[in-house]
């Protein structure tokens, strides 16, 4: 990935000068870059690498260098590269964002969390969420969470800061919030984008909102936002089946709300005109003013009496409610043998220990063992998983001259094979076609 230009801060030819968003800055005889990702360099027999965000790729190396943020709110002035940003056009606030890949880290979650509840503070009544031109959002960081010292702490770090990011979404009843698709988006970016009053993709974008080809249930409010706008059925189709969805087809399925017909180039200007046409429309504060009548029901349409946590049962038509769906602390737990959600398998050769135990107050619980647990999701299928990286079996045991079972070699489990289990399938972190 080519360096990103930097306008102010210079040094000597090669030298690392600064540091920003996990990215590093390297002096350049004629001014500076910015270089996001790297892949470390593979050692003599070691395993594949893969890429990592700089700084991570560099840890240990990497002498001390100053932090030189950039302003959230453009100023006019050039600061050279950031991967969030935000201005204003009349009423219409943008808030952009681009992830190298798509891919959204616990780090990345939470700054882009953080710039979403500022630019929540200012006096918009449109509020436009945009990815880069080749992606939108992937969902979480498997990279990041590979190369971690515990990749199940790291995992389960990663999908709650994505959920409050999506719930921080889902939760915004002041204005209206629209996601701008100019890219692909997958798995949990996509939930990411329902989050949102209306979806506008570019004609060019493709969708994919469906967790099973890595062999997970998913997260991000996906069970309350997909049926509310495709219907249950479909969404356990979309889930179900995973198949990608062009723009045209997901305005037709109710994912989209609009296509954008434009070249990628000029996708950042329609949007541009189309926001501040929609602020601008009369019809703007009754669309609030029902939103948050709408979030409000959805808020109190609890089940009766306390959930099975608390003592009593509750049945299946109590957990399609949106109180469950939205609730962190619900307690519903489904039976051991109910039919209650979609028949949403692993994929074949995965096989994967889960980590569980009683949760925390207040915290989200974890599934435990193999049976079916409590989530805020509607359907209650299983939210996330705790997952023991070291239990991926090695689906390429011929590839090693000195045999893989499945145990640690060098400090890493299966020669780094464990993430190949993807490879047989279509669908990855960098692409959302099949």
């Amino acid at each position: 990935r080519r360096g990103r230009p930097e306008y102010e801060l210079r040094g000597g030819p090669g030298e690392l000068v600064a540091v920003r968003a996990g990215a590093v800055c390297r002096a350049t005889t004629d001014g500076a870059v910015w270089i996001p990702e790297l892949r470390p360099r593979r050692g003599p027999g070691g395993p594949a690498t893969f890429k990592l965000p700089a700084v991570t790729a560099l840890a240990g190396r990497l002498p001390a260098l100053p932090e030189h943020p950039v302003p959230l709110y453009e100023d006019g002035r050039r600061h050279g590269w950031s991967d969030i940003g935000y201005r204003e056009v009349g009423q219409a606030g943008f808030l952009s964002f681009s992830f190298p890949g798509g891919a959204m880290s616990t780090t990345q979650c939470r700054r882009l969390h953080d710039a979403y509840r500022l630019a929540c503070r200012r006096p918009t009544s449109v509020l436009v969420l945009g990815g880069g031109r080749d992606f939108f959002s992937n969902g979480i960081h498997l990279n990041v969470i590979e190369a971690a010292a515990d990749p199940g702490e790291e995992s389960w770090a990663n999908i709650n800061a994505m959920d409050d990011l999506v719930e921080a979404v889902l939760t915004t009843t002041d204005r209206l919030v629209v996601s701008a698709v100019g890219g692909n988006a997958a798995a949990g970016g996509v939930m990411f984008a329902l989050a949102a009053d209306e979806v506008w993709c570019r004609t060019g974008a493709v969708l994919n909102p469906h967790y099973r080809l890595m062999g997970l249930y998913g997260s991000e409010y996906w069970t309350y936002t997909l049926p509310r706008r495709v219907g249950a059925a479909a969404a356990e189709r979309l889930t179900g089946k995973a198949l990608p969805v062009s723009a045209e087809a997901a305005v037709r399925l109710g994912l989209a709300d609009r296509t954008v017909d434009c070249d990628a180039q000029s996708f950042a200007g329609e949007v541009v005109r189309l926001a501040a046409r929609l602020a601008a429309s009369p019809a703007v504060p009754s669309r609030i003013a029902a939103k948050k009548a709408e979030r409000d029901r959805d808020e109190a349409d609890r089940p009766p009496g306390p959930l099975p946590g608390g003592g009593a049962g509750c049945d299946a038509a109590d957990l399609l409610r949106p109180s469950v769906a939205l609730s962190r602390t619900s307690a519903c737990v489904r039976a051991q043998g109910s039919s209650v959600g979609p028949a949403v398998a692993p994929r074949p050769g995965l096989d994967r220990q889960i980590r569980g135990g009683p949760a925390r107050p207040g915290a989200r619980r974890h599934r435990t063992g193999g049976t079916p647990w409590r989530t805020r999701t509607g359907r209650l299928v299983p939210r996330t998983v705790k997952v023991d990286m070291s239990a991926f079996v090695c689906l390429f045991p011929g590839r090693h001259p000195h045999g893989c079972n499945n145990v640690e070699h060098g400090g890493r489990t299966c020669c780094g094979h464990r993430r190949r289990v993807p490879d047989p399938y279509p669908l990855d972190q960098r692409g959302a076609e099949l």
